[in-house]
C-alpha cells in the first residue's frame, strides 16, 4: 500500500485521471490524500468530487478555501459559474456531506519509515505547536458539524489578523480558517498578512514556512498546497509545497509518502 498526497486540483479532472494512471493508483490498496481545493476555476469540479465519492474508502483530504466557498454556496443557495454544475447535480447532498466531513489538518504516520506527515491546505503557523494545530482542527470540525451555516456566513474577512487563545465565537473560527486555508505571509509576531500573494520581497512579510521549520523534528514533514506562485519550491526538505498551478496551465503534482517521490503531469498532457 502507498499513500499519495495530491496538490490543488481545482477542477482539473482530466489531469487528475492522468496523474492517477502515472502513479498506478489502486483504490483497493492505495490511499489518496488531497491537500485541499478540489474545486473551482477548473472545468470539471463536479467530476473531481464524483471521483472522490466513488473512491471514498481510499480517499481523504483537507478543506481548502475554495472548498469552504463551495460549502457556503450550497448552504446559502448561491450561484457561481465555475461551480453551478455541482450546485445543480442530483448528488449535491452527498457531495456536501462528504466534503463537510473533511478536516482542516490531517496527520499521517508511515510505519515503514517512522515519519509523520502533517497535511494542510495553506500551512501551520509557527505560533501553534502541532498539538495545538491538531486540537484546533478537531475543535473546528466538531463545531462545524453542528453550526456550519453560521460559521460559513461569518468566515469572510481578514480580521482578527493575530491568533489569540481567548478568541471566541465566529471570530475564533474565522481566524482558524484563515490560518489553515488562506495563509501565505506572516509578520514577525505571527500575524496574518493576507493581501500579498506574489514572491517579491517585502519588509516584514515572512513566508510562514520559514518560521515554522524550527518546530519540526527530523522525521516530521508538512505538506501543503494553496500557493501556486511557489511552484512547490520552499527550499526546505521538511516542508513541501504541492500546488504547482495546474489550473493556471502548469502541472498537477503528487507525492508518495513512503519515499517522498514526486509525480507530475502537465496541463493538457496526453498520456
Amino acid at each position: 500500500m502507498s499513500h499519495y498526497v495530491i496538490g490543488d486540483v481545482q477542477g482539473c479532472f482530466d489531469e487528475l485521471q492522468l496523474l492517477c494512471k502515472k502513479i498506478k493508483f489502486n483504490p483497493n490498496k492505495d490511499k489518496l490524500i488531497f491537500a485541499g481545493d478540489y474545486v473551482n476555476r477548473g472545468p470539471k469540479s463536479l467530476e473531481v468530487l464524483d471521483f472522490c465519492l466513488k473512491n471514498k474508502k481510499s480517499i481523504k483530504g483537507v478543506l481548502g478555501n475554495h472548498d469552504l466557498y463551495l460549502l457556503y454556496l450550497i448552504e446559502y443557495k448561491k450561484r457561481n459559474k465555475s461551480l453551478n454544475a455541482i450546485l445543480d447535480a442530483k448528488n449535491v447532498n452527498a457531495i456536501y456531506k462528504w466534503l463537510k466531513k473533511q478536516p482542516l489538518l490531517e496527520k499521517v504516520k508511515i510505519k515503514e519509515t517512522n515519519e509523520t506527515f502533517w497535511i494542510v491546505h495553506a500551512g501551520i503557523p509557527y505560533i501553534w505547536s502541532f498539538k495545538t494545530a491538531k486540537q484546533l482542527s478537531d475543535e473546528f470540525k466538531k463545531v462545524f458539524k453542528k453550526d456550519s451555516y453560521k460559521i460559513l456566513g461569518n468566515m469572510w474577512g481578514d480580521k482578527p489578523s493575530k491568533w489569540k487563545e481567548d478568541l471566541s465565537g465566529y471570530k475564533r473560527y474565522r481566524t482558524i480558517i484563515n490560518y489553515f486555508t488562506r495563509m501565505r505571509y506572516l509578520d514577525k509576531k505571527g500575524s496574518l498578512l493576507l493581501k500579498k500573494k506574489d514572491l517579491k520581497p517585502q519588509k516584514n512579510h515572512i513566508p510562514w514556512f520559514k518560521q515554522t521549520i524550527s518546530n519540526l523534528k527530523p522525521n516530521e514533514y508538512i505538506i501543503f498546497g494553496h500557493w501556486a506562485a511557489l511552484d512547490g519550491k520552499t527550499k526546505l526538505d521538511n516542508i513541501i509545497g504541492l500546488d504547482t498551478g495546474c489550473v493556471w496551465g502548469k502541472k498537477l503534482t503528487a507525492m508518495r509518502l513512503e519515499d517522498k517521490k514526486l509525480f507530475q503531469v502537465k496541463k493538457n498532457e496526453d498520456l
